[in-house]
């Protein structure tokens, strides 16, 4: 037999729907705006089933945060979520592509992986043209459309080399 908690949190919701503050004991949680509901489910024995984990936060290794930060918000249009400097060694920038329920840190101090080294972040886009057009106009060097049967696809790198991939799903007729 299993046991089922379901937590609801959104923007500005510190219960997390328990009936209780509990931001004192369980690290904050941010959605970037966005509501979401977590379920927890415990078997007899204690140990949690997967039943729902999601990607909401990917480390993004750049060297130049300031021009990172540049690239991302003001040239393509991410957003701004955060912007902490913790220390001298510790900053947190988190930025979100529009409409994204998974958000990309930059900073310092965060991860050990080398700037550039990220490879192949695939973002679905409602028009890979419309995706090309925009970066392009932006002064950003990346791919021309590349037609497959199970998309179409667009690719560009950051400053730092992290390489993107843009994908429009292409439903076969």
């Amino acid at each position: 037999m299993t046991q089922a908690s379901t937590f609801t949190r959104g923007k500005g919701q510190e219960d997390f729907g328990c009936g209780q503050d509990l931001s004192t004991s369980l690290p904050r949680v941010v959605l970037n705006g966005f509501g979401g509901t977590l379920r927890t489910i415990r078997r007899e024995d204690g140990t949690m089933a997967i039943t729902d984990w999601r990607i909401e936060l990917i480390h993004l290794p750049v060297a130049d945060v300031e021009r990172a930060k540049h690239f991302y918000v003001d040239t393509i249009g991410f957003t701004l979520d955060h912007d902490h400097q913790m220390g001298p060694d510790l900053r947190f920038v988190q930025i979100t592509p529009q409409g994204s329920a998974c958000s990309f840190t930059i900073g310092q101090g965060l991860t050990d992986m080398a700037p550039g080294s990220l490879k192949g972040v695939q973002v679905v886009v409602p028009s890979a043209a419309d995706a090309l057009d925009h970066l392009r106009g932006k002064g950003i060097e990346c791919s021309d459309v590349d037609e497959q049967p199970w998309g179409r696809f667009v690719y560009f790198t950051d400053p730092d080399g992290n390489s993107w991939v843009l994908q429009e799903i292409v439903v076969p007729t």
